[in-house]
Order: structure tokens, then sequence, then C-alpha cells
């Protein structure tokens, strides 16, 4: 089944119903060849390991600055203590989720991290790793935005996967008034590095776009193939998340107009039609609550799911129950299994991809196809 081109990609944007439900049939078409009619998600446990950072976004309430009450980073006691009660309810994954680099911004954190014994924050997410390593029998996927080489180097050895959003290649959104004015890290080129560098690694990564943040179609359309350029060199893209855009109180584009379910539905079909059939297509069940027609636009992963934590990035959105999104997913005509933080084709390869302790631990809790060993609801 061939891939569209730019140019049937941009004419999605206004495809006529007629002409969106077919290309919709085909993006459903094109997942079940490739990923059968089981749709998958991760039993994870969520730990924001510091909510300080150097950007400034526009729609972000994760992020805490020095003096606010809530700004923090986890001690290691605080983080460890999240890992074991996911530990003991089943969750195989740990998302290790930080803000960027706020040391280079910020003397109170970089305090912090020198009364923890650190220079940096990825010192410390590498320390924190290897006792999740040590201590548990969880699995940890790092998601510490932009990386040096040296860093995913020295963090491959301690994760099974990492992730970082794309977002946009826009670097309109860099511009006052827009999106990532007043986010270094933000800069296209330098998330599109740590993608490359990931992939020359041999990483499991995931990545995506976040929609309805002032982007144009061509802009997701242009976003979307970047992804799957890194993915066609060095076949390590191992999901992408289409992910909607929230309004915020608080934040500075708190009435900025939300994408409406029309809108993910259209962009799903786009990604399910540009992308490697290879790569899994995600899409965030909390952040819509008709999140079923998602299933008819190609998706085949609902990501990770909690029973311990909220999700940091959206706590205002629960996660579903297990049983409820298993539920929503039968009525669609689909299985729901669960998957291990790295997808199966990585373990069935992980020469490359996966340092021999880490495909050892993954063997060990895998099924023979590659996904969760033991399924808990």
């Amino acid at each position: 089944m061939t891939m569209l081109t730019r140019p049937e990609a941009l004419a999605l944007e206004k495809a006529s119903p007629r002409e969106l439900e077919v290309l919709s049939k085909r993006a459903a078409e094109l997942r079940d060849a490739h990923w059968g009619n089981t749709l998958t998600y991760s039993r994870k446990v969520f730990v924001p390991l510091t909510n300080m950072c150097r950007d400034d976004c526009g729609y972000c309430t994760f992020v805490q600055k020095p003096g606010s009450p809530g700004a923090r980073i986890m001690t290691p006691e605080e983080v460890m203590e999240v890992v074991r009660e996911g530990e003991q309810l089943g969750c195989k994954e740990v998302l290790f989720s930080l803000g960027e680099k706020p040391e280079l911004r910020y003397p109170e954190a970089r305090e912090a991290l020198a009364k923890l014994g650190h220079a940096s924050m990825i010192d410390y997410l590498i320390e924190m790793c290897g006792r999740v390593l040590e201590e548990t029998s969880l699995l940890p996927h790092v998601n510490a935005g932009t990386l040096s080489d040296e860093e995913v180097a020295r963090l491959k050895p301690v994760s099974v996967s990492m992730g970082m959003m794309l977002e946009n290649v826009s670097r309109r959104l860099l511009q006052r008034g827009q999106a990532h004015y007043a986010c270094p890290d933000k800069v296209p080129v330098q998330r599109l590095r740590t993608l490359e560098r990931a992939g020359r690694h041999g990483v499991p990564f995931t990545t995506g776009i976040l929609i309805g943040i002032g982007e144009t179609w061509e802009e997701r359309v242009d976003s979307l193939l970047a992804i799957n350029a890194q993915h066609r060199h060095y076949g390590h893209i191992q999901e992408v998340i289409v992910q909607n855009f929230r309004a915020k109180p608080g934040t500075a584009m708190a009435n900025h107009p939300e994408p409406d379910l029309a809108d993910m539905v259209r962009t799903l079909v786009l990604a399910r039609l540009l992308l490697h059939p290879s790569i899994s297509l995600q899409a965030p069940p909390n952040l819509a609550s008709r999140f079923a027609a998602y299933i008819g636009a190609g998706i085949n992963d609902w990501g990770g799911i909690s029973p311990v934590t909220i999700d940091h990035i959206n706590p205002e959105r629960a996660w579903p129950q297990i049983d409820a999104l298993r539920q929503s997913t039968a009525e669609c005509g689909y299985g729901l299994e669960e998957r291990l933080a790295v997808y199966p084709r990585y373990l069935k390869s992980p020469e490359h991809f996966l340092p021999p302790p880490l495909a050892a631990r993954l063997a060990d809790i895998s099924r023979e196809d590659g996904l969760a060993l033991q399924q808990c609801g």
C-alpha cells in the first residue's frame, strides 16, 4: 500500500467528508495489515524528576519556577517510593519525565543538584535509572528533552527506550507571541539532532507532534515527514504520538482554541498514511472524551497508562481505567494487550538496539510475540 506523497498530504487538509472517509478506511486497513486486530498500552509509573525547566512554553503548567511552592527536584527516596508502588501494582515501565536543563538557568536548581551530588539533571537521571534497574524489576523509559551525543550514550545502558516530542519543525513558532517563544530547547534543529543522535546510537525512540499550538497544516505535514526521514535512515522511531493541545488556566495560551475531534482524526489519518507502517501510531486517550474515534483513524496504541500516578503534564485529565479502555477498544472490534516500553520488533533483533543486560531483562518479561508476559487488568 503506497504512502501519501507530500502534495496528497497537503490536500488532505481540505478533503471532503467522502474523501476523508476513504482515506480513513485506507489508514485503518494499513494499521490492520501491520499491527493486527490488537491495540496496545504500557502499564507505567510516571516520575516527574523535576518540574523546573529553562524553557517557557506558552501552554505548559508542568513547569514551576524556583521560588514557587510547587518547584522541586524529587529526592531519591521519593522516586523509589513511587517506583515500588508501581511494581506492586504490576507496572513494568518507569517514565522519567523532567524539565529541560534547569541548572543552566537557575542557581536554585544547581544548588539542589549539588546537594544530591550532581552537576546536571542528566547525571542525576542516570543515577536514578541505575537504582531502578538495581533495586526493582521495572525498566526506565527516559523523556529528558534534547540530548547531546554523550548524554544519549550514557543513558542508553540504563534505559530501554527514550523519548522527546518533536512537537513541530516550524521556526515561526519561536517568534514573540507564539507557543515556543523563549524556549531554547524547542528550536527545531536541536530536537531533530536529538532524534538523529538517538538513531546513531540505536535507541528505540518515541517522538510526536503537538497539534493546535498555532501551526499550519503544512507545518504538521513537514514535521511528520521529518520524523519519517529519520526513521528511514536509522529504523529507531518506535512510535509517534499525535497529541492535541489542551488550554490550561494561568498559561499564555489559556484562551487559545483547542483542536476538535475532527481535527485530531484528520491528523491521525495523515500520520498513519505518511509514516512508515512499522512506526506505531499513538494518541492519548485521556485528552479526549470520544477517544474511540481514534481507532477508525488508524492508531494501534494508547500509550502509557498508570494505575498509580496522574498524568503530570495534563493533571486535570485522568487516565481511563484499563478495564474501561479495554471495553471501548472491544466495542470497535479490537483487543487490548499490554506491551513493554520497547516494541516487539526491537526485542527480536536486540543487538543494535539493546545492551545485553537490558535485553536479558526484557526477555524475562516478554511473551514470544514480544508483548508483556503478565497481563494485568
